[in-house]
């Protein structure tokens, strides 16, 4: 699933949210914090992590790519 962003960089919780992912903040934090959460095919435990343009979230088995518009 591609999900558009403004420039120049979101942050892996507020993408978990915005792209659907996550219905809450708390439920990202969660998700994050467990190391459901892939980042490029990498666990990621980093709430603040910066996501860029290309980049590949995964969540639950479902891929989000970020695209910066």
């Amino acid at each position: 699933i591609n999900v558009n962003v403004k420039p120049p960089f979101i942050k892996l919780e507020q993408f978990l949210k915005f792209s659907g992912a996550c219905e809450t903040g708390g439920e990202a934090k969660n998700a994050i914090q467990g190391g459901y959460v892939h980042v490029n095919g990498e666990v990621c435990t980093m709430r603040g992590k910066k996501i860029a343009d290309g980049d590949i979230v995964e969540l639950d088995e479902q891929q989000y790519k970020c695209c910066i518009r």
